[in-house]
């Protein structure tokens, strides 16, 4: 396929580069979208010092560049192992239409991709089903409901059994049995009693939970903490800002698992506007 990118005029009436973007940002942003290392699903390959050298900017520039983009305006998405960074807003214009040369460019490219996790943010912004599908195949399966099913009741059934199986049991012994490490039935499991909105897919929080997960500790042991501590600190305002992946799942984790409380949720619909008081 031709070797060029689309920039939309509407890009510069976004608000967010508007009202958020510093010149400087801007810059950065449009090199992301447009470098030669781009490709047509929004996940690459390209190295920081690869970056530095195309803008002429210091590595520790590209770093603090990075860390903006990563953390404060939420765009981007960067493995520092493999190398790898998610555009997360590619697929608003550039998937979607689909032919053949398309998808067989994108199935192309999805099988380079070595942290799918990355293709998991790219995912929820693709317009065009038929490729939507094409990354089906490649990000986790709780992602799979979002494909167009036969009706809303449909959909609305397979969110409230996700939302069951969040605080069952199951997820336990399924997770124990394939040693797959559960990251985003963790991380909702946290969204879900904190109120908070935490990603799954961001490498920091993958890093911790895999550590302790290599330790030995499975699902219902991150249960435990996020319910322990969430009772604890979430009405405590000095400390419910420590409701966060860094906290829970760094090194004290197993000091926390030791800890009594954290009450199971009664989520039957009887109590569905009281849903969290069996924590507090």
């Amino acid at each position: 396929m031709s070797k060029y990118r689309q920039i939309y005029v509407q890009f510069w009436q976004d608000p967010k580069v508007l009202e958020e973007l510093t010149p400087e940002d801007k810059y950065f942003y449009l090199y992301l979208l447009t470098n030669p290392n781009t490709t047509q699903i929004g996940v690459y390959r390209i190295t920081k010092k690869q970056i530095a050298f195309d803008i002429g900017y210091s590595i520790e520039s590209i770093n603090s560049l990075m860390d903006r983009f990563q953390n404060h305006h939420k765009l981007i998405e960067y493995n520092s192992e493999t190398r790898e960074i998610a555009i997360i807003k590619w697929g608003k214009y550039n998937l979607n239409r689909a032919g053949k040369p398309m998808m067989d460019c994108i199935e192309k490219e999805l099988r380079g991709i070595e942290d799918r996790s990355l293709l998991e943010l790219i995912f929820p912004h693709i317009p065009n089903d038929a490729i939507k599908e094409s990354f089906s195949r490649y990000v986790n399966d709780t992602y799979h409901d979002t494909l167009p099913t036969s009706g809303q009741e449909k959909e609305e059934e397979k969110e409230e059994e996700k939302e069951k199986d969040i605080l069952s049991s199951k997820l336990d012994d399924t997770s124990s049995k394939n040693d797959v490490i559960p990251y985003k039935l963790i991380i909702d499991l946290l969204n879900k009693v904190s109120g908070k909105n935490y990603r799954s897919a961001t490498q920091k929080t993958r890093s911790l939970i895999k550590a302790r997960w290599n330790e030995g500790f499975r699902f219902n042991d991150f249960k435990h903490v996020i319910l322990v501590k969430t009772q604890e600190w979430l009405n405590d305002p000095e400390m419910n800002k420590f409701i966060r992946p860094e906290t829970l799942f760094g090194t004290k984790f197993e000091n926390y698992l030791n800890q009594k409380g954290g009450r199971q949720f009664d989520s039957s619909p009887a109590n569905e506007t009281n849903q969290y008081t069996g924590l507090f």
